[in-house]
């Protein structure tokens, strides 16, 4: 994933209007009259919104005679998963030596103080 459409995507995603309408898509196809349902905005607005997200890569639409369903296109959410799976590898290992230092740090504390650590 290149770092511009990398943007495009957290950009898409920075707004929750549009986390709420890929969450309704998770469940299945819709149209837009549909995805406006929960919201206070016009049709437009959330067309609008509509276009970020299919911009971004995140949803396609189809076309069934006179309806243009709205659908999830997971590869781009994969493709983030993966780009935050490198730093969730990274933070995972320094937790793992923070925890390990801190239950060093108790163990020694402990014996200091003539406590009993465990």
């Amino acid at each position: 994933m290149s770092v511009d459409s990398l943007s495009i995507t957290f950009a898409a995603l920075a707004d929750p209007t549009r986390r709420a309408i890929l969450a309704r898509l998770a469940q299945g196809e819709a149209g837009v009259t549909e995805l406006a349902e929960p919201f206070q905005m016009s049709l437009p607005a959330i067309s609008k919104h509509i276009k970020v997200l299919e911009r971004a890569g995140l949803i396609a639409r189809g076309r069934e005679a006179q309806w243009r369903p709205c659908r999830l296109e997971p590869a781009r959410l994969q493709e983030i998963s993966g780009w935050l799976d490198r730093y969730r590898a990274f933070w995972d290992q320094r937790l793992d030596r923070l925890d390990d230092y801190l239950q060093q740090w108790q163990k020694t504390s402990g014996a200091r103080d003539g406590r009993d650590a465990g």
